[in-house]
């Protein structure tokens, strides 16, 4: 259910695009908040967790942040398909290929892609304490996303309203962690 639900942005914004009521490039900037969003609330699940253990809704996000990681991933790659129809062509998407806001926008994507596939309870079995090392480089995505996001919109108040609660909450739960 809690799929269907976060899913519900996403079918709007591609039935806007399929009947012609927005183009791409307006959504693009919508789907990489949602994507961003999504990845903040996965991240802050276990952090927030350590602050409220008790609370029910800390248990639930820390239950559901699959959902919410799968649905950052799914919302990047609306995310970059919306941007390749904006770009129309190859030659066009490798000419800003290198502009810092684009390429580290490439290396969240490129990221969140393995940590997607591997986003299931037979790939947490068959890749044993490697999946919890290879699901730690959403860290580096979170990164590359600020830095994506700050440099594509050369506004970084917005992104780091987003991003500030979850560095809070990572230096306490790295401080408690030290400290206990």
């Amino acid at each position: 259910m809690l799929y269907a639900i976060l899913a519900i942005p996403a079918a709007f914004m591609i039935y806007r695009l399929s009947v012609g009521d927005a183009l791409a490039g307006e959504l693009l900037h919508g789907s990489g908040e949602f994507s961003a969003r999504l990845m903040i609330v996965a991240m802050a699940a276990t952090p927030l967790r350590s602050l409220w253990a008790q609370a029910r809704w800390t248990q639930w996000l820390v239950r559901n942040r699959r959902a919410f990681g799968v649905s950052a991933f799914a919302y990047a790659l609306l995310h970059t398909v919306f941007y390749v129809i904006d770009m129309e062509t190859l030659a066009l998407i490798l000419a800003e290929f290198g502009a810092l806001g684009i390429w580290t926008g490439w290396l969240a994507f490129g990221i969140f892609l393995p940590l997607a596939v591997t986003s299931n309870d037979a790939s947490v079995r068959r890749l044993g304490p490697g999946w919890r090392r290879l699901h730690k480089l959403v860290y580096v995505a979170a990164v590359a996303t600020l830095v994506h996001w700050i440099f594509v919109h050369n506004n970084a108040v917005a992104a780091w309203v987003h991003f500030i609660p979850l560095i809070i909450l990572e230096v306490i739960r790295v401080r408690k962690t030290v400290y206990a």
